[in-house]
């Protein structure tokens, strides 16, 4: 299934590698960067969207 995701991470995100990595769409998945083979989050894009609204107007 990830083999079929294309991610990307924030360019905010620097070097550090305290981030996350996110593939956007229909479904939006959410993984650590620093544990990829991990499990990862998936919301409906929708969702996703809400929370970016949410977060953005604070």
């Amino acid at each position: 299934m990830t083999s079929e995701i294309t991610w990307h991470k924030s360019s905010y995100s620097g070097q550090q590698g305290h981030c996350v990595e996110v593939s956007e769409g229909p479904t939006t998945h959410i993984r650590d960067t620093q544990n990829r083979a991990q499990a990862q989050l998936s919301v409906s894009g929708s969702e996703w969207t809400a929370l970016l609204t949410a977060l953005c107007s604070r």
